[in-house]
């Protein structure tokens, strides 16, 4: 699949006629604070841990709801992963068309962003309970880049790098509970996909309290956990098995 495709499970979205109750925009974005571990290579025989570095990550959403049958509500996220890591290579590395002998003190790039857009219904809708189900095409945008320098006289930069531009369709699933008498509520959210050696996904769980509740606007305040796993196998010439997971905190404007 090519960016400028519009993944084929996004194209063939359901045609259940469940709708949403109520004309709403809802906006919202996450503090997070990521761990980042696992490993990565071109060669899937041959994949390094660069012992990528912790980072504090953001991330927002806009999404359309409306009362109109068949049509499908619309969701619009983005999402930045970035990390650097480091490691002294005790195998040959070849990775981006250059090869990095053993012993050579390696860094990592690791520079990644993806939007996704979910199309999706509405299965249960009121106070106490809401389920959402639909697909979601995930257009993952980055680069992932290695260099070392060589001990020779004089010294020489090594540098590979991979481009990765692809549309990934994920399976979309989220729901929401309210707790009965008080303004608390207990969520989750999640994409996922498991094709072929590819095992992609992205959840996150936790708890919300009601801010503000009024005609004009209805504010969450929202505190969680959230992970995010790539198990690539031959994305754009990248294998990886790289995990991204930690607490978020963020907050959700419904108009």
């Amino acid at each position: 699949m090519k960016k400028a495709v519009i993944a084929a499970g996004v194209a063939s979205m359901l045609s259940a006629g469940v709708q949403a109750d109520v004309l709403g925009v809802y906006v919202g974005g996450q503090y997070w604070d990521v761990e980042a571990e696992g490993n990565f290579g071109e060669n899937p025989n041959n994949l390094v841990d660069f012992n990528l570095e912790d980072e504090k990550q953001g991330s927002y959403f806009i999404a359309f709801e409306h009362p109109v049958p068949f049509i499908p509500n619309v969701k619009v996220a983005s999402t930045t992963l970035d990390t650097i890591g480091a490691t002294q290579l005790t195998q040959s590395f070849d990775f981006g068309g250059q090869n990095f002998t053993t012993n050579l003190n390696a860094d990592a790039v690791f520079d990644l962003s993806y939007i996704d857009y979910t199309f999706y219904y509405e299965l249960f809708d009121n106070d106490v309970l809401s389920v959402d189900f639909g697909l979601t095409g995930r257009d993952v945008d980055g680069d992932v880049s290695v260099t070392a320098t060589t001990t020779a006289t004089p010294p020489v930069t090594l540098t590979g790098r991979e481009e990765l531009s692809q549309i990934i369709p994920m399976l979309y699933l989220a729901t929401n509970v309210g707790i009965p008498g008080t303004d608390w509520n207990v969520f989750a959210e999640g994409n996922f996909l498991s094709f072929d050696d590819h095992t992609l996904y992205d959840y996150q769980a936790g708890i919300s309290y009601e801010l503000v509740d009024n005609l004009a606007v209805d504010v969450n305040l929202t505190l969680g956990y959230r992970a995010v796993k790539l198990e690539l196998d031959d994305l754009d010439d990248l294998y990886s098995n790289i995990d991204f997971k930690g607490v978020f905190a963020g907050f959700v404007m419904h108009f």
